[in-house]
């Protein structure tokens, strides 16, 4: 059995073939998809951060609202760049969302990607201190982040309060217990997966790893994750760990499905840059009729080795076509892979 979710990047087109033309439509529409993906039975649905770009940016408003138009279905990020983010007022921003939705948050986080703009995170008013790197400060950010969702108390409280104080040293409110246990680290490679499992975060592994062997992207992605498992086992946490893995499956079962994605283009693995002097390795996509799919499907070792399976939606054709999409995989594709 696996969870499966959705993934949305929530792109924006002021373009007539757009079915998301606006920012307004990509936040209500996202909104409308995690009530239908609840509806079908989906296990999460999961929204993309990215900044200075048409896509969605501030995912705590998203979360609550999607959160307060469903029930059951778990909500999450993937990811929250943490260059970008002051790790108190998130705390705060997390903790409010979290009690909205009744503790059903799934955060993930990490030190993010190449972004639009150079060095974005400086215009909000970060920038690494005298040695370090800005991967280094998105850690540290992290690290911070996680100590305060403990929930204990670190500022000293004023002797002449407005209102009245709990004894002791105070800590930020509001204050979800649990949320600590439900944050996940987006890794692009081994070390920073064996990292996170050592900070007690879950793993996000993306179609994008960083190329560490040559080996197709599927085996890499594979070794991560046992790797994480590892040094998970090794830090010795009590409760156990969970991975995701993200990737682009369509089922072909309608004419509109064909028009879409049938045009039988080739897909494999391909290698590249993202950033100078780092090769990648992205992930194929499956598209294919339901039979074809569940065959190609079984030899990813990746996504064998996850919990959570979370398929990345085409968000600009619309709420009810990117339901269809989830609803074919649910239907058609994983009961005969025994993820469901």
């Amino acid at each position: 059995m696996k969870k499966i979710g959705f993934l949305s990047f929530g792109h924006w087109s002021p373009s007539p073939n757009s079915g998301t033309r606006s920012a307004g439509d990509a936040l209500l529409q996202s909104i409308d998809l995690a009530v239908a993906a609840e509806e079908l039975g989906a296990d999460g649905a999961y929204f993309r951060v990215h900044h200075f770009a048409r896509q969605l940016a501030s995912p705590f408003p998203l979360l609550a609202a999607a959160g307060a138009k469903t029930k059951r279905i778990e909500l999450g990020t993937a990811v929250i760049d943490m260059r970008y983010e002051n790790p108190l007022y998130m705390a705060e921003d997390a903790g409010a969302a979290d009690l909205i939705v009744g503790g059903r948050l799934q955060l993930g986080i990490s030190r993010g990607s190449p972004e639009q703009v150079i060095d974005g995170w400086r215009y909000f008013g970060f920038q690494p201190e005298e040695g370090k790197t800005e991967q280094d400060m998105a850690r540290q950010h992290a690290e911070v982040f996680l100590e305060v969702l403990k929930g204990q108390g670190f500022a000293q409280p004023n002797p002449r309060p407005m209102f009245p104080n709990p004894p002791g040293m105070l800590r930020l409110e509001p204050h979800s217990e649990g949320l600590r246990e439900r944050i996940w680290w987006g890794a692009a490679s081994d070390a920073t997966a064996i990292w996170a499992a050592k900070m007690g975060m879950y793993l996000q592994s993306s179609t994008l790893k960083f190329d560490e062997s040559g080996k197709p992207f599927h085996i890499q992605q594979a070794e991560q994750i046992r790797a994480y498992r590892a040094a998970w086992a090794e830090a010795g946490h009590t409760r156990a760990p969970r991975v995701s893995v993200s990737r682009s499956i369509f089922a072909l079962v309608s004419d509109e499905d064909r028009l879409y994605f049938g045009a039988g283009r080739p897909e494999e693995d391909q290698f590249g840059y993202i950033e100078p002097e780092k090769r990648a390795v992205f992930g194929r996509g499956y598209t294919g009729e339901p039979d074809q799919l569940i065959e190609e499907l079984r030899k990813d070792e990746a996504i064998a080795e996850a919990d959570t399976l979370l398929l990345t939606v085409p968000n600009q054709l619309g709420v009810e076509y990117n339901a269809h999409v989830i609803e074919s995989i649910l239907k058609y594709v994983a009961p005969a892979l025994g993820w469901r």
